[in-house]
């Protein structure tokens, strides 16, 4: 144990009633080392989520149709880079190693989506992307900034949040754009076919095979994985609805209904998806990362290792 960890002294008791009280956790003299545990691993997650969406973005961003739209598509790289530093910050706060954590651990060992491990190709799938992959960034963080415990990170997500809603704007201004010529509409629904469902995942195991007691119980999150996927489809079902994009999902007057078989068999190599699977098989492909892992991660720390 680390000097920092023996300062997270609190009981689970303790820590329960402070939060009882309506009280944030401001640091380590406030936690229990399984609070101090819990906040870490999602820290983690958030932050490698948003390092990783630089290099698969800028991967993307050559395809720009004009010099502007490269210009737009780098300041939201910046700002995921901007978003990652908040992450790793934090956990720098909370004891953790922050040049091991990015620059010194292997890219299998690195926490974020499947989703972001298979390449985006051209224009068509990066402004999709901002439209799908940073909506569901935005329900997850929006949660965590409504519910989050933690202060220092809850204060911090308020600035994130503004700068998602760019992200999205940007995505769905090029989608109604691009739907509406009937080419480029080939074109974009050919990569929501893949990226769709891809999203899907994201949010990760169902409710019934994943539980969330102390995540719900020390507010890390305030919704249940099958929560915040009907709150994505919320989003997204009806504005591609409404531009003429065609998504496996509809709303039956009580909830959004996925219209495909779910979870699925993904072929990485060609971005097609096939036959219905169980999770245990989705979690095998989730484990051994995707194309792009390796690639990304990479780049990221190839200056740190070449300095």
């Amino acid at each position: 144990m680390s000097h920092v960890d023996e300062l997270a002294q609190r009981t689970e008791d303790e820590v329960r009633e402070h939060l009882k009280a309506g009280k944030l956790v401001e640091g380590l003299q406030h936690m229990s080392p399984e609070y101090l545990k819990g906040i870490r691993r999602i820290l983690t997650v958030s932050a490698d989520t948003e390092l990783v969406s630089a290099p698969a973005y800028l991967r993307a961003a050559q395809h720009a149709p004009a010099l502007n739209n490269f210009g737009s598509a780098m300041s939201i790289i910046q700002d995921e880079l901007a978003h990652a530093h908040i992450g790793y910050r934090l956990l720098g706060d909370l004891g953790v190693d922050m040049n091991a954590l990015i620059y010194e651990r292997e890219p299998g060992a690195f926490k974020y989506p499947y989703a972001f491990d298979v390449p985006l190709d051209s224009w068509y799938e990066l402004v999709l992307a901002n439209a799908l992959y940073d909506q569901a960034g935005f329900v997850l963080l929006s949660d965590v900034h409504a519910s989050s415990t933690f202060g220092p990170w809850k204060r911090a997500l308020a600035k994130v949040d503004k700068e998602e809603t760019f992200h999205l704007r940007h995505g769905r201004t090029w989608v109604k754009k691009l739907a509406a010529d009937p080419d480029d509409k080939k074109r974009l629904q050919a990569s929501l076919d893949w990226m769709f469902v891809l999203t899907l995942e994201w949010f990760g195991l169902p409710d019934e095979r994943k539980r969330h007691g102390i995540q719900l119980e020390y507010g890390f999150k305030g919704k249940s994985n099958d929560q915040l996927r009907q709150d994505w489809m919320a989003e997204v079902v009806p504005f591609m609805t409404e531009v003429g994009l065609d998504v496996p999902a509809h709303h039956d007057g009580e909830r959004w209904v996925i219209d495909c078989p779910f979870p699925r068999a993904f072929d990485e190599e060609a971005k097609r998806w096939g036959d219905e699977i169980s999770w245990d098989d989705v979690m095998v492909r989730w484990k051994a990362r995707g194309p792009m892992n390796v690639d990304y991660v990479n780049r990221l720390q190839r200056g740190y290792r070449h300095a």
